[in-house]
């Protein structure tokens, strides 16, 4: 059996379920409309397949993921992973964390960012833009009352819209939530070789 990762990389590692994750040759017609649409353009995880257990929840959480991840305009793409990279760091959520630092490398074409974040987490030397964004979804992942006014408007300081705040609130909440599901529901193992 594969060990359950602990430290944080941008390696995406599998994901071994507790839950048992549906058979899609054996799913429900409702079961099979609720998987219409997945959080990517990828293949169904197994996560998605767990969560198919419960179909009236994936239903609404698959439209939610994607409203808030992917939607046009707001907060860059790139940056919305740091926030939901923060909450995953915050949370201990290594799977999360390193799905969302490799989007971010991918998106930024920079892996610089997230190895610092890695290696030096709130004191990571980032220019002021990603810093502003790490430490706002950072303290708002460990108490939402942390993240104040003053946050609020170190945000708006260095010039992000309201569009752009609400977004950083939202991807780095739906982490939380996220997070926590993947905690329970299973374990980062390393890949067999």
């Amino acid at each position: 059996m594969n060990a359950v990762i602990h430290d944080f990389t941008t390696e995406v590692p599998e994901w071994r379920p507790r839950v048992k994750p549906i058979d899609l040759a054996e799913a429900t017609p409702e079961q099979l409309d609720a998987l219409k649409v997945t959080p990517s353009n990828t293949k169904v995880s197994d996560y998605v397949l767990v969560l198919a257990n419960d179909v009236e929840t994936l239903k609404v959480r698959t439209p939610l993921f994607n409203a808030i991840m992917y939607n046009k305009g707001g907060l860059s793409r790139a940056e919305r992973e740091i926030g939901a990279t923060a909450a995953s760091v915050v949370n201990r959520c290594v799977y999360c964390a390193a799905v969302h630092s490799s989007r971010y490398n991918q998106l930024a074409k920079d892996e610089a960012v997230m190895q610092r974040i890695f290696a030096d987490g709130e004191e990571a030397d980032l220019d002021e833009r990603a810093s502003a964004i790490f430490k706002f979804a950072t303290k708002l992942s460990k108490a939402p009352s942390e993240a104040d006014a003053d946050d609020m408007q170190r945000l708006r300081d260095i010039g992000m819209s309201e569009e752009e705040i609400l977004d950083l609130i939202l991807s780095t909440a739906l982490f939380g939530w996220a997070n926590r599901l993947m905690h329970v529901l299973g374990d980062p193992v390393a890949k067999a070789d």
